[in-house]
Parts: C-alpha cells; structure tokens; sequence
C-alpha cells in the first residue's frame, strides 16, 4: 500500500454550507488527497473534515484548509455548545498505512510552523507532538477557550510552541498533533436491557467503575472524588446503551488505541463476560472506517485459534475477520467502503489486477509495456505463492506439530513477498512510462533541453532501482523456499522446486533489466554501486536456487 496519512481537522462553523464547502474545496482540489467525510453540527456549530493521502498531500491540503479557514471564520462571532480554541480548533494527523507516529509528528511540527510563520496563528502541539507533558491532552491546552486565550498567551507556562504569545481576534489559536487511529466499535447483544450492556461497559473500559464498600456505597477519597476500580482493557473508553432501530442493546467502546486493545480482542472479552450474565454477543458494528491492519490481525487471530495457518491471502483474512467479529450482523460490511486503505485506491495496480489470459493478450500486442520487467515481477509472485502454498498444506499434518510456528511464519513472508512482486508488476511499466514521459518533454531551448536530459536522467535511475528491488525481493522469496524445500510434505517437493526456479527466473530478469536501464545513465557511481549490488543478488540467488533444487532433488529420490 502507498504511504498513507489521515488527517481529521476541526473547524468552528458547523452552520454556513458556504463556508464548509470553500474549506473542503481546497482539501478536495490538493493532489494525492482525498476527501473522505464531512460531518456539520449545528448546536455545536463546528464540522470535523476526515481526509487521507500521503504525507506531503496531507500537509498541504491541511495548510490550505486552515489559511481558508482563517479568512472566512471570524472568532469574535462564533458561539456554539463545543469548545474551542480557534477557527481551525484542531487537526491531528494518525499514521494510516506504512507510515509511523514519528513522521506523523514531524508533519505536524511542519505544519505548525508554517501556520505560525504564514498566518500569524498561535500554535499548541498536543498528542504524541507535545514538547510538555502538561500539553498531551486536548481538553487541557483548550480551557479557557477562545475567550480566554489573551489572557493565556500572556502567561509564561502557556506560550505557544509555534508563533508568538499575540492574540489574533480573528482566528484565535489551533491546535495540531499526531494520534493514533481511533475506531468506533459497538458489540451487539441479544437484549433489550441497557443495565446490563453497560455493566460490561463498566468492567472492560480502562476508566473502571466507582469503587464500593460492603454496603454498595461509592468509595471516596478525602477530596469526596469516587475511587475507581480499574477496567480490563487498556486504551478503551466504553458505555452501554440501548438502539431502539435495532431494538437491541450495544456496548459501544471508542478503541482509542487499537494497536494496545485490537477490535478482536475487545469482542472475545465482551463474548466472555456476556456469557457469565447469560447473554449472548449477536455480532458486532464497525463506525466510520477502520485501517487494514487491525482486519489482518483479527484475521490471523481467529484462524490461529481454529489451529490453522494465518499466511493466507490479504482478502481470506478479512473475510475470516468479518465473519468472526459478525459485522453483517446489523448492516452490510462492505471493505471497500469499510477499510480506510482501501478508499483511497485499489490494492494493486491495473496490470496485476488482470485476468491471466487478459495480462498475456496485452503483453503480446506492440506496446513496449507491460515487457519483460513486469513478467519477471510476475513469475517472482508465483513463486512466492507457490511457497506459501507448500507451507499451509503442510502445516497440522501429522508428524510436522513441532514446525508450526516456523512454517506458519514462511506462510506469512510468503504472502507478503508475493503482493510486494505483484505491486511490481505495475511499478515497472510505470517506471518504463516515466521515462518515455520524459523523452517526450520539449527540447527548443537550452534550459528545455537541461530540464528534459535531467528528467531522463531522473526516471532512469528510477527504471533501475524498480528490477534491483524486485531482485532483492527475489531473494527474500528463495530464503523461505529454501525451508520448504527441506521441511515441506513430500508430496509437494515439486512445487517448491518450481517455487525456486520461478524465484530465480524472476531476479534473472529483473538483472536484466537493471543492467538494460544503467546504460542511459551518465552517473558512473550510481551505476557501479547499482550493478555491484545486482551482481551480489544475482549470484547468491543462484546459489540459493540450486540449494533448493538439490534438496528437492535428495529428498525426491530418497523417498522412492
């Protein structure tokens, strides 16, 4: 999946449609964003935008929200039953998809600073961003509100982390910060009774329950504030309730953290303590969206508990995850609308989403792409898939109890190797169309002609660099054939001696292409460096290659 980074920023007008429609019109018309959600409150008068794309797109499209904001909100104005801070209150970023906590602070910071520096906006880091301990939660930096903060900025402890301590009437302060993924998750019972849905609220959420005395009076403490007795369930805020278009009760939970408290992990507490009080869990209920990985490792979790292999295809594990957690129970839980990865393109690319008979047709006629870089990218995720086969059908067989755990984890590389080559197969023939793009760029005066040779320059490194991943990706695949070849049932030796020659067919290819692509480039050291290293792969792919085969070979004619 691309680099991915949500951004879900706050605006203090929640009752001018024209307003909201100018701020979201620059999320929408910023390049490699999309606009996910609009969500206007009247009696709150405020609207929280959810929008997702890579990183820079998100930061831009976030700096263009906020000065938009800023000229169209005037704060002296603003009343509304939320509290707030600022025409833009706040905007968190929340790693999405192969980004981490630390670049989404580093966005953010970014972001502030030229909030600061641009507008003249005072700015407060919170969250994961805080540069003060006192600054972590929203609400603190946030009392006093709009009509407070002169007063504020005046104090020392509350100057802001970006700008200067200088009250702007107009746009007041933001707020701005890295979070995790909040997800919206209510667990469905087979009653009508809210006590009970919310005494396991109670009992699994991490702010606890009052404390009681032997008399079932509220324990306090010497200021008169209820003792509470901690919940089970680290990072989950919970309350029972009860839906009167579902006429049934729910526990709905706010997961603020799914990487401590995982969806999975939540329903099978909740399962467990409705079992106790005689009830039944019916299925669960997903709001908003939630990200790819917290279905993957529901996935692998309940076919881990069946004793079954997880190194399945990404799209088996979500339909185990759905069908676990029941999240057709109410309404139809649809990934592609469901999984925030997922709004925002395909899982692969067009070429690898191709009928096999379609992919062949089109690498036959006249076009240059797709050409051998993205066969070879192909053949490489047949291998890997064929790897991964051998694994899980030898997985649980008789005699194989004690290789679980190391063939379970081949079955989950191999997966993982086989969508990176065919991620492959569509990043070659657009490393090749880059460059054809380039040729193509005008050359009528000399700076045309610097521009375009640079280009070409550019996208050819580009062209090398794709095959010299897939060859290192090549490798990656024989190291786990290599434990198939030695440890796989024997009826399927043949596979994994195929899986090993498809695995080189696939580096000797990508070398290829590699050495056809250094030839148009002027760097010398690049090219030495890059051929040095695609020279290293390609030997010990070939070592790896016959190693395979030979164990195949040995256990194929030991077994006759």
């Amino acid at each position: 999946m691309p680099k991915l980074v949500e951004c879900v920023p706050n605006f203090s007008e929640g009752r001018d449609k024209t307003v909201i429609g100018a701020i979201t019109k620059e999320i929408e018309t910023t390049e490699g964003v999309k606009l996910l959600d609009v969500d206007p409150g009247a009696d709150t008068n405020r609207t929280v935008v959810t929008f997702i794309g890579t990183p820079e797109g998100v930061k831009e499209a976030a700096f263009k929200a906020i000065k938009k904001a800023g000229e169209l909100i005037d704060m002296r104005k603003h009343r509304g039953a939320h509290a707030r801070l600022g025409a833009t209150d706040v905007c968190p970023f929340v790693p999405v998809s192969d980004v981490t906590m630390n670049d989404c602070v580093q966005i953010a910071k970014a972001l502030g600073k030229r909030v600061a520096d641009e507008l003249g906006i005072p700015v407060y880091l919170y969250e994961s961003a805080a540069t003060r301990k006192e600054r972590q939660n929203l609400a603190d930096i946030r009392k006093g509100e709009y009509e407070g903060l002169p007063e504020k900025l005046k104090d020392p402890v509350w100057q802001p982390d970006f700008g200067e301590a200088k009250f702007n009437p107009r746009s007041g302060a933001t707020v701005i910060g890295a979070r995790e993924f909040l997800i919206a998750y209510n667990v469905n019972l087979n009653t009508r009774d809210r006590k009970l849905a919310h005494d396991i609220a109670l009992s699994i959420r991490e702010a606890g329950r009052a404390s009681r005395d032997e008399n079932g009076q509220i324990v306090r403490d010497e200021q008169g504030i209820a003792i509470k007795t901690p919940g089970i369930l680290k990072a989950v805020k919970a309350v029972g309730w009860y839906i009167d278009e579902y006429e049934q009760a729910q526990i709905s939970m706010n997961l603020v953290n799914y990487k401590i408290t995982p969806p999975h992990v939540a329903f099978d507490e909740i399962c467990r303590l409705a079992a106790q009080k005689g009830l039944r869990v019916t299925g669960s209920e997903l709001v908003g969206l939630i990200p790819l990985q917290a279905m993957l490792e529901a996935g692998k979790y309940y076919l881990l508990k069946q004793g079954k292999s997880p190194g399945v295809p990404e799209k088996e594990l979500i339909k185990v995850a759905i069908k676990s957690l029941g999240l057709n129970d109410i309404a139809e839980f649809d990934p592609d609308k469901k999984i925030i990865e997922y709004q925002f393109g395909a899982r692969f690319g067009p070429l690898a989403s191709m009928r096999v008979a379609d992919f062949a047709d089109e690498t036959s006629t006249d076009s240059p792409a797709p050409g051998g870089g993205s066969v070879s990218a192909l053949a490489g995720s047949m291998g890997a898939a064929l790897t991964s086969m051998v694994a899980n059908l030898t997985l649980g067989k008789a005699g194989t109890e004690t290789e679980f755990d190391e063939l379970k984890e081949v079955a989950l590389r191999a997966q993982h190797i086989k969508d990176e080559l065919l991620r492959a197969i569509d990043r070659d023939t657009d490393a090749f169309n880059r460059v054809m793009d380039a040729f193509r760029l005008p050359k009528g005066s000399a700076q045309q002609q610097a521009e375009r040779e640079q280009a070409i320059q550019d996208a050819t490194k580009q062209a090398a660099l794709v095959p010299l991943n897939v060859m290192q990706t090549a490798n990656q695949s024989l190291e786990q054939v290599l434990i198939v070849a030695g440890k796989g049932l024997e009826n399927v030796l043949s596979d994994s001696g195929v899986a090993a020659i498809m695995s080189r067919a696939c580096a000797e290819g990508a070398f290829l292409n590699v050495t056809i692509n250094l030839k148009g480039i002027a760097d010398s050291a690049f090219n030495e460096e890059t051929l040095n290293e695609a020279n290293r792969l390609l030997a010990l792919i070939r070592i790896n290659e016959k190693k395979a085969l030979d164990l195949v070979e040995s256990r194929m004619n030991g077994s006759r």
